[in-house]
C-alpha cells in the first residue's frame, strides 16, 4: 500500500480523526488523539505498517506534538510519519500504543520522562532515564536547568542502599 493509497484509507475509516497531511521530508499524517490506538491498529493490520522504529515528542509553543516513525518489513518504502497534537501543556495525555507496537514500551517512558507526556493504559509508566523525584522534564521549554548536589540526587535512594 503507497503513502497515499493509506491516507485515503485512514481518510474513509476515520474521517474525523485525520486532521492535516502535511508533507516534508517523510509521508507525514496528523491524527486526533482520541482514536489513536484504532487508527495505529489500522495502520499495522490493514496498510502493514509493522514496525515502530522511532516515537517522540515535540515541545511547540503552543502545544506538544508526539511523532511516530513507523515502517513495514514487508514493504520496502521509506518510512510514514503518524503525528498527534497535544493542546493541553498542562496535563498532556495520549493513549498507548504498547497493545499495538510493543517497540513503544521504552519510547513512551523515554518521552514521559523527559517530557512529561502521560501515556494512558501504558503497563509501566515511570522514568527511565532519571530518578525519582527529579524536579521537572528536561526537554520541555519551560524547564529550568540547574546543576544538582550529590545529596539531592541521592534523597529518592532508601538509607540503606549505598550506591
Amino acid at each position: 500500500m503507497s503513502h497515499e493509497e493509506i491516507l485515503a484509507a485512514l481518510q474513509e475509516r476515520f474521517p474525523e480523526e485525520v486532521v492535516d497531511s502535511p508533507q516534508g521530508i517523510n509521508f507525514t499524517i496528523v491524527v486526533k488523539p482520541e482514536r489513536l490506538v484504532e487508527v495505529a491498529t489500522f495502520l499495522r493490520d490493514e496498510a502493514g505498517m509493522d514496525f515502530l522504529s522511532n516515537l517522540t515528542a515535540v515541545d511547540r509553543p503552543n502545544h506538544f506534538e508526539v511523532i511516530y516513525h513507523l515502517y513495514s518489513t514487508r514493504n520496502p518504502a521509506p518510512p510514514l510519519a503518524l503525528k498527534v497534537m497535544l493542546p493541553d501543556k498542562a496535563n498532556p495525555r495520549l493513549p498507548s500504543v504498547t497493545c499495538v507496537w510493543e517497540g513503544a514500551n521504552f519510547q513512551e517512558r523515554e518521552t514521559y520522562d523527559m517530557l512529561g507526556i502521560v501515556f494512558d493504559g501504558h503497563p509501566k509508566l515511570e522514568r527511565l532515564l532519571l530518578w525519582d523525584g527529579f524536579p521537572g522534564h528536561p526537554l520541555r521549554k519551560d524547564f529550568v536547568n540547574r546543576t544538582y548536589t550529590f545529596e539531592e540526587m541521592n534523597r529518592t535512594l532508601p538509607p540503606d542502599d549505598k550506591r
